[in-house]
């Protein structure tokens, strides 16, 4: 007789192999057709708001695996979130303008805005955006985020350039905003002014300098010192910037030497400083022929080494001790700190530099050089004229162009400028109010926020929103007030911003309008300059979040480490700064870089770059997805082919788990389960596991740590299940009655792992979740659509063990691992072949292995150990079985022997009652009652 026929195989069409790549666009092809993410919101609506406002990355180009990570961490929030409880609306969005659209358009489309009206560049701007926010929004669908696609926000629609016309008048009004005449850093290639979040610091090689300035007037304080070999030594690595010099600045209490070489001439210098410049200098002896504080330097006058000028000796606290000279060069065209130094001496400004980078006049023999060209040659006059004291080649940091990666330069020019001093505290005062996670960005913001300089918001460049600006021909002065506000807003909500390059300014503003300043009516012109993109992506929770989607402030904004300085920190600005009512956002959750397998940047042209359709294409979106859960994504995140193949085993754990369940639920009615009381008390230890296991992933996900997350049910699947509990049961689910007891109560507790493991992992592998949710079997309470409509489960606390009952178990699992090293023993000394061929005899030799086995009566150790038969026993071991001790009971002895009684047909344990029932002679006692109940014997 055949009796494989009477076993409860595994059955099920949910596959073997994932094949994701293949299946995963069928599955998200289904969700747009029943509109998941839309059902959803119906689902949940009523319930707490949870909104995570998107951070719109630049539409200029193809994903890259920051944007994957950035995505794929709020599609896991967003999506918990819901199945908790939640209304979760996710409106993803796109920032439009600015250098990086101009930038790339240029590069891949070979244009040359200078030979285009405005309006054309605009146009071609404007549509180069509208592709790029289609291609994105395409990968980012294949990821499987949800979202309102069809209705994303962006920048550049002409609603959104209204509302954000109005955060600019808003802040005008409280005098925030001003324009002036001071140093940015300005990128020479781009032809613009940047912020401070668009800056890269890099290490550049450069010459440092240190240059003999001659005293010119010493205010008749040095009378016994020979002026012609009197020098003031300054210190400089950005030599460029020596024309621009109209002063020296020393401390006002610091020490000052005048310090003679034994070449006749005399160095004033730092008396700290002095022992290492000289030695810098080529002197090994010198004399300190007299001292004095800085200040009394103060408003002497020193020759320029090589223009026709003098050079202001001025005092300034700033002036540190731990390098150069203690005598600053200072060019207040090139710096803020000589901006401010010379703004309180009320010195005129001089910016010898014009936008392209190179000197201007003013610089002499140097005018119409770039400021990298004239170093060497500037260098060269000096050593040639006499007045070069000393030069050292170093590797310094200097500040590089985040977009052409070139070096900026410090420029004074008129610009647009936010004045955050003027709301440094409430803003700082705003921070405390918000949730950091990391928990030290509370600290990270508000330094960043009290250090920083006033906010450059003005740019150079075509493609942005115009400044709502208008200038009076009388008078000159700039005009912003309520109703030319209004106008320029309705203006650009009726016709884009393009409209204010195609029309006069006549045209926009109201039929008699005045200037509010000198009354004049003669007529007014447009302010040329457009508003740097972080005032755009700044002004987003107001003129999309608030204004069109009907909240604020935000639950959570979640970006990379490089916005506290960039998109968190001008959102605060712009909403503190208009409104006054605190941080748009009470959530602010960062994330790191990705990085490839060994902690380097990626660039295409090191070769080391992986794209997320690369890995999509031959892994599939799910792996994509649980590579951003598996990795602490606080700190950067790397990736490699490497990661993602053992990413790939971890992934076919969990699959393989769920076919298991998936294939021993065959038939199984999930509204008939068994009750705690009934069930057998190793499945209430897999569900007292699983509880363990719930409490973990519900906490973890409220701190979102989905490393926690993913690991903890990685060991779930291969300590709890694969390597225990799924193994023993086995003989229970293929060799029971269908519907018996004791099958039943294997299958209630594999339901409950099931169920609850695909819910606690839908929201990081939102495809093989919903696949395996359309599988399996469902209650009348749950919704079959999808899984993500259904709620986390709680804890089955009716069905938990007790402490002392898990304490037991405890000891049986550790008991199975030293039963299984002996039996691998006496497998390879040919005593057994299968564990079900062996018999096993455990021994105390001490009082605590006695107490531990005393404490698992109840606990059938055969069907632990997967063996034929075990007992307990103070007898000697026969002669001939295979011995062993215990790892985790050093006075444990194992005993294996052969099994006794014949083996049965149908279950394979060895059973000395096998033919007890002559209908079925080679059965044991269970399988014949078994087989004969069944229909067909």
């Amino acid at each position: 007789m055949d009796y494989n026929k009477t076993i409860n195989l595994p059955k099920t069409d949910f596959p073997m192999r994932a094949g994701l790549p293949k299946r995963e666009p069928e599955i998200q092809a289904r969700w747009e057709e029943e509109d998941i993410y839309g059902e959803l919101l119906k689902k949940n609506e009523g319930k707490p708001l949870f909104n995570l406002h998107d951070g719109p990355p630049f539409s200029n180009g193809d994903l890259h695996m920051g944007h994957a990570l950035n995505k794929a961490l709020k599609d896991f929030i967003t999506r918990s979130y819901a199945m908790r409880g939640y209304y979760t609306p996710y409106i993803p969005g796109w920032d439009n303008h600015g250098m990086p659209i101009e930038s790339a358009i240029i590069k891949q489309n070979k244009l040359d805005r200078k030979k285009m009206s405005v309006p054309e560049f605009r146009s071609a701007c404007h549509e180069f955006a509208d592709h790029y926010i289609d291609v994105q929004r395409t990968g980012f669908k294949r990821m499987g985020v949800l979202g309102d696609w069809d209705h994303p926000y962006k920048t550049m629609d002409p609603g959104f350039e209204a509302e954000e016309v109005k955060v600019f008048g808003e802040m005008y009004k409280k005098g925030y905003i001003y324009k002036g005449l001071k140093p940015v850093y300005w990128c020479p290639k781009d032809e613009t002014a940047l912020a401070e979040a668009e800056i890269e610091y890099q290490d550049d090689p450069c010459t440092t300098v240190y240059v003999k300035f001659p005293m010119e007037d010493d205010l008749g304080k040095l009378p016994t010192v020979d002026h012609s070999k009197l020098f003031f030594v300054i210190w400089t690595t950005t030599i460029w910037t020596l024309p621009g010099n109209l002063g020296i600045t020393l401390h006002p209490t610091e020490s000052y030497a005048l310090v003679k070489a034994p070449n006749g001439e005399i160095y004033i210098m730092a008396e700290a400083l002095a022992d290492r410049v000289m030695h810098i200098g080529g002197f090994d002896s010198y004399e300190v022929i007299e001292t004095h504080p800085g200040s009394f330097f103060e408003k002497m006058l020193a020759h320029h080494p090589f223009l026709p000028k003098t050079s202001l000796l001025l005092n300034d606290e700033y002036v540190t001790m731990d390098s150069g000279t203690g005598c600053v060069h200072t060019a207040p065209g090139f710096g803020e700190v000589d901006y401010q130094t010379c703004r309180r001496y009320n010195m005129d400004m001089v910016v010898p530099v014009d936008d392209q980078g190179r000197h201007t006049d003013y610089a002499g023999k140097y005018a119409g050089m770039k400021t990298d060209e004239s170093n060497p040659v500037i260098l060269a006059d000096m050593k040639a004229s006499g007045v070069l004291f000393a030069q050292e080649d170093i590797v310094h940091s200097y500040p590089h162009c985040w977009r052409c990666k070139g070096p900026i330069i410090f420029r004074a020019t008129p610009q647009w400028f936010c004045s955050v001093d003027a709301f440094k505290e409430e803003a700082c005062a705003a921070c405390e109010d918000v949730r950091w996670v990391p928990e030290w960005g509370l600290d990270r913001m508000k330094s960043m926020i009290r250090e920083r300089a006033d906010w450059c918001i003005s740019r150079q460049r075509r493609w942005g929103l115009p400044i709502p600006v208008v200038y009076c021909k009388d008078c000159g002065k700039p005009v912003v007030t309520d109703e030319s506000i209004a106008a320029i807003s309705a203006l650009f909500e009726k016709e884009g911003s393009n409209a204010w390059f195609a029309s006069d300014a006549a045209d926009i503003l109201p039929d008699g309008f005045t200037c509010p300043h000198c009354g004049g009516k003669t007529g007014f012109t447009k302010e040329e300059d457009t508003l740097d993109g972080w005032f755009d992506s700044g002004s987003t929770h107001f003129a999309s979040m608030k204004k069109t989607q009907g909240f604020w402030p935000a639950t959570m904004y979640l970006e990379g480490l490089d916005q506290y300085r960039g998109w968190f920190q001008s959102s605060l600005l712009t909403a503190v700064g208009a409104f006054g009512k605190g941080a748009p956002f009470k959530e602010c959750v960062t994330h790191g870089w990705t990085v490839d397998g060994e902690g380097k940047a990626m660039h295409k042209s090191l070769g080391n770059g992986m794209a997320p359709a690369e890995i999509i294409n031959k892994y599939g979106a799910d792996l994509l997805r649980l590579w951003a859960a598996s990795a602490d994504y606080h700190t950067d995140v790397r990736c490699s082919d490497e990661i993602f193949k053992q990413l790939s085993q971890n992934y076919l754990k969990f699959r393989n788990t769920a076919r298991y369940c998936l294939g021993n639920l065959d038939g199984f009615n999930a509204d008939d389960l068994v009750g705690p009381q009934a069930m057998e008390e190793l499945d209430r230890w897999a569900v007292t596991r699983l509880n363990a296991l719930i409490e973990k992933c519900e906490q973890a996900y409220k701190d979102y740590e989905f490393l926690v997350i993913t690991h903890a049910v990685n060991d779930f699947c291969v300590v709890d299940m694969s390597n225990f509990y799924l193994d023993i049961i086995k003989d229970r689910l293929y060799c029971e009655e269908a519907d018996g007891a004791r099958r039943r109560s294997a299958q209630t507790a594999l339901f409950l792992i099931l169920d609850t493991m695909t819910k606690i992992m839908a929201p990081i592998l939102a495809f093989t979740a919903d696949e395996i949710w359309c599988a399996m079997p469902h209650r009348a309470e749950d919704d079959p659509r999808n899984v993500v409509f259904n709620d986390m489960n709680k804890p089955f606390a009716d069905y938990a063990l007790s402490d002392k009952a898990m304490e037991k178990w405890d000891t049986a699992v550790k008991l199975r691992g030293d039963v299984n090293a002996v039996l691998e023993t006496a497998r390879a000394d040919k005593k057994i072949g299968k564990a079900l061929e062996a018999h096993v005899s455990l021994h105390a030799d001490d009082d605590e292995t006695a107490k531990a086995l005393l404490s698992t009566v109840g606990i059938s150790l055969s069907e632990v150990f997967i063996v034929s038969d075990c007992n307990i026993t103070s007898a000697p071991a026969d002669e001939g079985s295979v011995i062993g001790k215990g790892a985790s009971f050093p006075g444990l002895t194992v005993e294996v022997s052969e099994a006794k009684g014949a083996k049965c047909e149908r279950c394979w344990m060895h059973n000395p009652k096998v033919g007890d029932n002559p209908d079925y002679p080679t059965l044991c006692p269970r399988c014949a009652d078994v087989v004969a109940h069944l229909p067909q014997f």
